[in-house]
């Protein structure tokens, strides 16, 4: 028998956190809160990972950063929780609980939420999904536990993490690619793009060979696509794709912009042109920035 469809996920998290407004400077300053606000400050040690975690590695550099950022500006979305048998359980924001432990805080802000199993699991992955991309693998796991544990069909999951159903039946395709190439998508060798060109092929060994090759040579999708056609000789003779990486300068932009900003800032460089993405992830963030770079002029 189906769960019982959770009304209101649909929306993400912008629900679970309305109403609530901070900035950089306040996070510092436990004393600028109280229960009435809706956020209260809890022992770091009181809390712990959540079991419904999509989310199966962490990347150690980008935790870093982000930890460099909380000692400057202290966290500027409280981290959600539930209670536990022993403190807190984390439902939304393992990156920052991870970097805040880094960064040597002892207490963080954040907002108690009562919730069920399904929900709790279903804010895991909007989180994710929202704050920074899941690996592909990940993010299949994710979605085919929502079906299989929760009983929810393709279409309710596709409401409930505001994506296609399309896209959800093409990533749990993905689920079915030999342990190999999975472990290619998993370490970051693998792209979403090359995954679902494999994807399309019939043949497990020849789903291995073209990972194998596209790893080992560089390939890109268009690459792997011709060689899914028949035309392995061309791809051959072209010589090895080698990923664009940017320079010191424009990674340093970066991060000077994200420690002004607080949030996670991409620079898109081209010598004639380029644009800056800024990202935030609620309605008081967009808010908070706006208010921020007009004073700028």
């Amino acid at each position: 028998m189906a769960a019982p469809k959770k009304k209101g996920l649909g929306r993400g998290l912008e629900s679970l956190f309305s109403g609530v407004e901070i900035n950089a400077e306040d996070l510092k300053k436990e004393e600028e809160f109280d229960k009435e606000d809706g956020i209260i400050f809890i022992d770091i040690n009181e809390m712990k990972p959540n079991t419904n975690q999509p989310r199966k590695s962490f990347n150690d550099e980008k935790i870093e950063e982000l930890a460099k950022s909380i000692e400057m500006h202290g966290i500027i979305q409280p981290i959600m929780v539930r209670d536990s048998r022993n403190g807190y359980e984390i439902v939304a924001g393992e990156r920052r609980w991870r970097a805040a432990r880094r960064a040597g805080l002892k207490k963080v802000p954040c907002l108690i939420r009562e919730l069920d199993e399904q929900q709790n699991m279903l804010i895991a992955i909007i989180e994710n999904m929202q704050r920074e991309d899941l690996n592909p693998i990940e993010e299949a796991l994710a979605l085919e536990e929502m079906i299989k544990t929760h009983g929810l069909t393709q279409e309710e999951v596709s409401r409930s993490i505001g994506k296609s159903r399309p896209y959800i039946a093409n990533s749990l395709r993905l689920l079915k690619l030999p342990e190999k190439v999975r472990g290619y998508v998993l370490e970051g060798n693998l792209t979403n793009g090359h995954a679902r060109a494999i994807a399309g092929m019939k043949d497990e060994e020849k789903q291995i060979e073209t990972a194998d090759k596209a790893v080992s040579e560089g390939w890109s999708v268009r690459e792997i696509e011709r060689f899914t056609n028949g035309e392995s000789e061309e791809v051959k003779k072209r010589p090895k794709a080698r990923p664009r990486e940017k320079k010191r300068e424009i990674k340093e932009i970066e991060n000077q912009l994200k420690d002004i900003l607080g949030t996670k800032v991409t620079v898109d460089y081209n010598i004639k042109k380029g644009k800056i993405e800024i990202e935030y992830y609620s309605r008081e963030e967009l808010e908070r920035l706006y208010e921020l770079l007009l004073t700028l002029k």
